[in-house]
Order: C-alpha cells, then sequence, then structure tokens
C-alpha cells in the first residue's frame, strides 16, 4: 500500500520543503528567539511551528484550508490576526533596537516553553502563505481517496519535516558565531526584523485574496 501512494507523499512533501526552505516570518520569529532566548527556548518555538504544519495538512488533505479560502470573512480574519502578530514582533525588535547595552546571556534566561511554542504555532497558523503551500501541497499529492494510514503518515511526515527544516535554521541560528555577531550588531539585526516584520504586517493586512 505504501509504495502505490510513496509517490503522491513525496511530491506534497517536496512543495512544503520548499516552504521551509525559503526564509519568511517563521524563520524571522526563529532568529528573534534563538538570539534573546537561546537554542532551547528556539526549538521549542519549532515545534509550535511543527505542530501548526500538522495542522494544515490535515486541513489541505480535508478541504479545510480550501473551503477557508473561499470565505472572504474568514480569510480576511485569519489575514488581520497574522497582521496584528507581525505588527507585535515588528514592535518587540524594535523595542530591542533601542535598548543600549550589553546583550544578555541567552542560556541564562529561563521562560515558558508554553508560551514560545505558542508563538511558533501562532505564526504558522496565522500565515496565509503557509496556508496556500499547503493547500498545493495536499492538492497535488491527490490523497483524498488515499486510506486513513496514508492521510496519518502525510500529516506525520510533514511534522517530522518541519520540525527539522525549522529546526536546523533554530541550531544555525544560536550557534556561537552567530550570537557573537549578533552581540555586536544586534540594533542593525533587530532594526532589519522590525522592519521585515513591520513591511509583512502591512503587505499581509493590505493584500487581497
Amino acid at each position: 500500500m505504501l509504495s502505490d501512494w510513496l509517490p503522491n507523499l513525496l511530491i506534497g512533501w517536496g512543495i512544503q520543503w520548499l516552504g521551509v526552505l525559503s526564509p519568511g516570518p517563521g524563520v524571522a520569529l526563529i532568529l528573534t528567539v534563538a538570539t534573546t532566548k537561546g537554542r532551547t527556548a528556539a526549538l521549542t518555538t519549532c515545534l509550535g511551528i511543527a505542530i501548526g504544519a500538522a495542522c494544515l495538512a490535515f486541513a489541505g488533505v480535508v478541504g479545510l484550508a480550501a473551503l477557508l479560502s473561499d470565505i472572504a470573512w474568514a480569510m480576511t480574519a485569519v489575514k488581520l490576526a497574522g497582521a496584528a502578530f507581525l505588527t507585535w514582533l515588528a514592535w518587540k525588535s524594535f523595542g530591542k533596537m533601542m535598548t543600549p547595552g550589553a546583550i544578555p546571556q541567552a542560556s541564562t534566561r529561563k521562560i515558558g516553553a508554553g508560551k514560545v511554542a505558542l508563538a511558533g504555532l501562532t505564526m504558522q497558523l496565522t500565515n496565509p502563505k503557509a496556508i496556500l503551500y499547503w493547500m498545493a501541497a495536499a492538492a497535488v499529492a491527490g490523497l483524498e481517496s488515499a486510506p486513513a494510514a496514508i492521510i496519518a503518515l502525510f500529516i506525520a511526515g510533514g511534522f517530522v519535516n518541519s520540525f527539522l527544516g525549522h529546526g536546523a535554521w533554530a541550531v544555525a541560528l544560536s550557534s556561537k558565531t552567530f550570537l557573537s555577531l549578533y552581540s555586536r550588531a544586534h540594533r542593525w539585526i533587530e532594526g532589519v526584523l522590525g522592519v521585515f516584520f513591520a513591511f509583512a504586517a502591512f503587505k499581509l493586512a493590505t493584500s487581497r485574496t
């Protein structure tokens, strides 16, 4: 049974990897967490993103994502929620940009795992780009008539792919080399992040779907 559906699964996961490997708001969020709260928190953020990916994979297979895109007010609500979240991230980045002095050691700061995981989950579920990628992945994979076990495997694979891909970003962005660079240029980095988040929020809020 698996051999019959394997090409479909690989095509769907391949589309997902295009989204994971292309930097966007999710990677920017991981960068923010990695440089201020450390690698563990960044990986926990990736866990939240991966849970969101699994939710979108399920929605894509059962057609909820496509239905959402056809309901104007629902998609508008998703866009506005995403824009509000990105605006909040921009505010946080600009605040850190204006903070003088040394950067606190990320490894010594404690933060609830649920909080950073929820941030990752929120980012994923309010990101129309992610929704559209999963709509495309599910449509191309053509799993509408697949057995439940194959659909479950597709969703589980989406979770693993998301966690591994974003986790690689988290490890790289929390490395000693990058953190050393961040400690010397944190105002510039946070300023760029703030502009990116603000621009993404504006584009999302004003885009037509």
